[in-house]
């Protein structure tokens, strides 16, 4: 069990740079919140639902973090700050980081029964702070969801989702297979780049309406010319007709 935690501290201290030992690590709400959650999760399965909720609120007004007892997490999970909600259906694979005002939210049954409602996050995905995940939809392994994202379609492994309704935004080969993103939003000028391809398309596209413009007017000219002809070689029949 000790070298258990051990390997979850070292896993969180290798993804945030602020804590300089193990301690301090020690003293991060999402560490609590995690811990409080395995219990009241056990608790939960053992269909003592009251002691898991109870568990669940104290553990709530101490670190100011959500977590329904249902929930099920996997290893070295890392809530960075607080403020985050997730919900009883929610999946969360290993590696998993989460940073503050992020919500795991589900969608409400139409047909009266609960099911599967809240997301699946695979594992070594990234969310940004203040992103919105909702809905029985799943993120692929190594997905990252930028800051204040809504997604609410699947995210295919390997994906970045930013904006509102998220969108996947390409990624250079180097910046894909680093390990770690903090807060799931790369650095790089994604949307500049994006304008700079659309520019280039649009350039592409003018340059080919000025050919097949070229292409038309050369057909126009060709046709007026066979016309010019062929009524010249009428007018010249008739006249050797009369004659």
């Amino acid at each position: 069990m000790f070298e258990r935690l051990t390997l979850y501290l070292d896993s969180i201290q290798a993804r945030d740079p602020a804590p300089r030992s193990r301690w301090e690590v020690m003293l991060y709400p999402g560490v609590w919140a995690l811990g409080f959650h395995r219990m009241a999760h056990w608790l939960f399965n053992a269909k003592l639902y009251f002691l898991a909720r109870l568990i669940n609120h104290f553990s709530r007004l101490l670190t100011a973090i959500d977590i329904h007892p249902g929930a099920k997490i996997g290893r070295n999970f890392f809530i960075d700050h607080g403020f985050t909600v997730i919900g009883e259906t929610a999946e969360i694979g290993d590696n998993v980081t989460i940073y503050q005002c992020v919500t795991l939210g589900g969608t409400n049954p139409t047909n009266g029964v609960g099911g599967k409602r809240h997301p699946t996050l695979e594992d070594n995905v990234i969310v940004g702070s203040g992103a919105q995940i909702i809905g029985p939809i799943t993120v692929g392994e190594r997905g990252r969801i930028g800051a204040n994202a809504v997604v609410m379609e699947d995210v295919p492994g390997g994906a970045t989702m930013v904006g509102f309704k998220a969108r996947s935004t390409l990624l250079p080969a180097e910046e894909w297979i680093k390990e770690f993103i903090p807060y799931g939003t790369p650095c790089e000028d994604t949307e500049g780049n994006k304008v700079d391809c659309i520019e280039k398309l649009e350039g592409e596209l003018a340059s080919l309406r000025a050919e097949v413009a070229a292409i038309k007017a050369g057909n126009v000219a060709d046709s007026q010319t066979e016309q010019a002809d062929q009524t010249a070689f009428d007018l010249s029949k008739k006249s050797g007709t009369g004659a």
